[in-house]
């Protein structure tokens, strides 16, 4: 298990992501990587409101609900660590101080739970000042309903002024990061990496496999029955090429999946605590959490990283 930042939460060194349940993988499907995930010692499922509404039929909240269908079936609540977001919907829109008391009702009667342990602000709103919204989530700590808040798609200098404000009007504080982050997308690291290291925040990448191009399913000439397909095969170029050529080498040596050894490079980047990854199915549950254990050489992550860092 990793401590998850400066936090009580103990947790999996692989995040389960919720963004798939109501979606590509329905209701038993869910069940059933839930079920091979928690089997395998997992205990840490990140979902968000807005989970699956733009799938077809959907209104949103959909993978809420059926993480809470799925707790209440099994019995799990004490064993697991959920997470969700708000302001990232447009029926919940914003982070106000009354769409965030209001969203977190809604959130705890899909889920079925009488608190959430990792409440993340979806996205920033330059709208409604800093201090509203973490007053807002100030009260839900408080509360009870709320254990710890989070950041997701904060800009480096407004996560600085986020977590300023916090200290100086006493109030409840972000703990973790969730970025888009991996081996194909390496932003993170010009400024959000330092404000993370400085403030001691648990860093949660998201997209981790870079929409499925990291498991090394994607290759020219190779055709994906999947969503994200158009999206995951534009990475398909040059570059991306070597770094599935690379990641292929170190999977080969370990023999593990690519998406392990893709987790497992972003395990060892010094300031990420657990990376976010979401299956549809149990096979491809398989292939991530072995980088639960998975531990690269120094040589293998510095292949990793200037293979990746290459135009």
């Amino acid at each position: 298990m990793v401590k998850l930042g400066t936090t009580e939460l103990d947790v999996f060194p692989i995040c389960l992501g919720g963004n798939v349940f109501g979606w590509t993988a329905d209701e038993q499907a869910s069940f059933r990587v839930l079920d091979a995930y928690t089997a395998a010692g997992g205990n840490f499922i990140d979902t968000a409101d807005v989970y699956t509404a733009s799938a077809p039929g959907n209104v949103g909240g959909e993978s809420e609900t059926i993480i809470g269908r799925w707790l209440a079936k099994r019995g799990r609540r004490d064993d697991v660590v959920i997470a969700t977001k708000v302001g990232g919907w447009d029926r919940r829109p914003g982070l106000g101080a009354n769409n965030i008391r209001a969203a977190v009702e809604d959130s705890l009667r899909r889920l079925g739970i009488d608190h959430i342990d990792l409440y993340y602000a979806h996205r920033d709103d330059e709208s409604t000042p800093l201090e509203e919204t973490l007053g807002a989530f100030d009260a839900l700590v408080r509360g009870g309903k709320v254990r710890y808040i989070a950041a997701s798609n904060y800009s480096a200098p407004r996560l600085r002024q986020a977590l300023r404000n916090s200290q100086h009007e006493g109030l409840a504080r972000y703990v973790a990061l969730q970025t888009h982050y991996n081996l194909m997308e390496r932003d993170y690291e010009s400024e959000l990496a330092g404000v993370a290291a400085e403030h001691e925040l648990a860093v949660l990448p998201y997209f981790a496999l870079a929409m499925g191009f990291l498991t090394g399913k994607y290759r020219a000439g190779t055709r994906v029955d999947s969503v994200r397909a158009q999206r995951a095969s534009a990475y398909l170029d040059a570059r991306g090429e070597r770094v599935l050529g690379v990641l292929e080498q170190v999977a080969d040596a370990h023999q593990v999946s690519m998406a392990a050894v893709a987790l497992a490079w972003l395990r060892a980047q010094p300031t990420v605590s657990v990376p976010i990854a979401s299956a549809r199915n149990t096979e491809q549950l398989a292939g991530l959490v072995q980088a639960a254990n998975l531990e690269l050489g120094q040589e293998q992550v510095s292949a990793l990283t200037e293979v990746s860092n290459r135009t």
